[in-house]
């Protein structure tokens, strides 16, 4: 990514070179709890929005106000959105998501539902994950947050680390996903299981599927 300028010369939000700058509400508490959130140290966030750690303390210490480019790469960073960044108010969520809203999704050989509302710091998949998927099987992630899963049907095989579980229905599993793991259907026709993390980098389909399609190992991007 390219950097952006992080010298005296940036623009604030609604500011431009024929007139003074916008006045922009407080982001800087809001920048700070969203890094440490999402477990990232200020030189790793700094690197990824292409900012110095420098200037990035200054944005979280109100010593600076951000540009838009800065808001948009932060919000990027950090699995959000601008708005949300500026602690605007989201819209009133339904709480309730009906069965016949969770429409069946595929990737990678696996099938997903969205059992919960998006845009929330946590999120619910019903999944299915196959006898044999592929690179799928092999595929080892690792990043912030924390997971946990509940086998519905059939038999999981779940890696943590070094050490190989089984699950059979009833079990589950809660664990801290910067462990690298990796998940398996360990029985005939596949596996059903319910599955909910905390992880704000990422949507559904990146965590759940990983970016196999991609040839890659899951992180945080």
């Amino acid at each position: 990514m390219t950097p952006f300028p992080g010298g005296p010369g940036d623009q604030p939000l609604g500011g431009s070179g024929d007139g003074p700058p916008t006045e922009l509400p407080t982001v800087a508490p809001r920048l700070r709890d969203l890094r440490r959130r999402s477990g990232l140290t200020l030189e790793t966030a700094a690197r990824r929005a292409g900012l110095s750690p420098a200037h990035l303390s200054r944005l979280e210490t109100g010593r600076r106000q951000p540009s838009l480019p800065m808001l948009l790469a932060l919000a990027r960073t950090y699995g959000t959105t601008v708005s949300d960044l500026l602690g605007e108010a989201p819209p009133e969520r339904e709480p309730v998501v009906r069965a016949d809203r969770m429409e069946p999704q595929e990737a990678g050989g696996w099938t997903y539902w969205r059992a919960g509302g998006s845009g929330r710091a946590m999120q619910a998949l019903r999944v299915h994950v196959p006898e044999r998927s592929g690179a799928q099987d092999a595929l080892v992630r690792v990043h912030p947050g924390e997971e946990w899963l509940y086998v519905i049907r059939g038999r999981l095989g779940l890696t943590l680390g070094e050490t190989v579980h089984v699950l059979a229905e009833g079990d589950a599993a809660h664990f801290d996903s910067l462990t690298p793991h990796r998940i398996a259907a360990a029985s005939p026709g596949g596996t059903d299981l319910l599955f909910v993390h905390t992880l704000l980098q990422s949507g559904a389909a990146e965590l759940c599927l990983g970016d196999a399609a991609r040839g890659g190992r899951h992180g945080t991007p």
